[in-house]
């Protein structure tokens, strides 16, 4: 392995600004103006292309919407009931966003300019950091008025694709730390095989009961034939239409998407770590293609829950205080 293959580089990726990294077969890209997104994760050597891109054509709606593309950062994740978030004796207005529902959807920081911190090459990887500082002068602390730094570092080397996170209170109360990843994987992701061949599994546990709204009840729901494959050995990630909340539950010590290409007996793994309390999982209608496996902090609409904080992920930060994770994408 030539030392000049590996390199970490700003470029573009489809006219829009972003960080390259190589290092041995992999590659990968990051749109650090479009929320600091992971755009694109490559197996060179094979042409695999592991997560779902947009084309030239998409990049529009993509920037406009950027959630099925990518590795795009949620804060806070999924729905709120009314736009309303309760938190330390206040209620926070979000703007609701989806009409169908009257919720608000996904968050602040998916669109914001993230700053590119450091990026470049080691023995051992090509790595890249960037951050999202959030105070008084940011669109975000308009309807989450807390100051905090979020930082993401990817890395790739012989070990697939690092992901790791941090959140950091900055200011001098407490601050609700709820976080995703809007994940979309490819299925197919090698040229050639059917998204027919390909099986998922996924560390989960009961399915949350979802009102109209697509909010929580409380309550669970018993899983289907299919659920259980997708808990245990494997099952098609497109035979139902697909928009379902569950608990995580580690198997084997580690919580995790793997999606197999029986076809070529390759795995793509999602190691997302146990910090995460819920999977969510949306195919897009049963359509062939690309799926999003969510790892998320929270239940949605968790503020209004109930349930114990550490069961449905309601985790705080205090002044000064650190929450992060680590995460792994490689194939196996």
């Amino acid at each position: 392995m030539s030392d000049q293959a590996n390199q970490a580089f700003q470029g573009t990726y489809q006219g829009e600004p972003a960080v390259w990294l190589k290092f041995g077969k992999y590659e990968a890209a990051l749109l650090p103006e479009v929320g600091g997104n992971l755009i694109a994760f490559r197996d060179t050597s094979k042409g695999w292309q592991l997560l779902h891109e947009p084309t030239m054509d998409e990049m529009e709606s993509f920037k406009a919407r950027p959630f099925i593309h990518g590795i795009p950062v949620l804060i806070p994740p999924n729905r709120f009931e009314d736009g309303k978030f309760p938190w330390n004796g206040r209620t926070y207005q979000f703007p609701v966003n989806e009409p169908s529902t009257g919720n608000h959807l996904h968050g602040f920081v998916h669109s914001e300019t993230w700053t590119v911190d450091d990026f470049g090459t080691t023995a051992t990887e090509s790595y890249v950091v960037v951050s999202l500082k959030v105070d008084e002068q940011s669109a975000v602390y308009t309807y989450l008025p807390h100051k905090f730094t979020v930082k993401l570092r990817y890395a790739i080397s012989e070990d697939g694709l690092h992901q790791h996170v941090l959140v950091r209170n900055d200011g001098d109360d407490v601050m609700p730390c709820l976080f995703a990843f809007h994940t979309s994987v490819n299925a197919p992701f090698i040229p050639g095989s059917s998204a027919k061949d390909y099986r998922l599994k996924l560390t989960i546990g009961d399915r949350w009961a979802m009102s109209e709204r697509m909010l929580p009840t409380g309550e669970y729901q018993p899983l289907t034939e299919n659920e259980q494959l997708m808990k245990g050995e494997g099952v098609y990630p497109f035979f139902e239409s697909l928009d379902n909340h569950y608990t995580a539950v580690a198997q084997n010590g580690r919580n995790r998407m793997e999606l197999t290409d029986t076809k070529n007996g390759a795995t793509l793994v999602y190691d997302v770590g146990t910090s995460y309390k819920q999977w969510m999982i949306w195919n897009n209608g049963a359509t062939e293609g690309f799926f999003c496996p969510e790892p998320q902090v929270n239940l949605v609409n968790a503020p209004k829950s109930d349930l114990p904080a550490d069961q449905i992920g309601l985790f705080s930060l205090a002044p000064g205080e650190i929450w992060e994770e680590t995460g792994r994408l490689y194939v196996k």
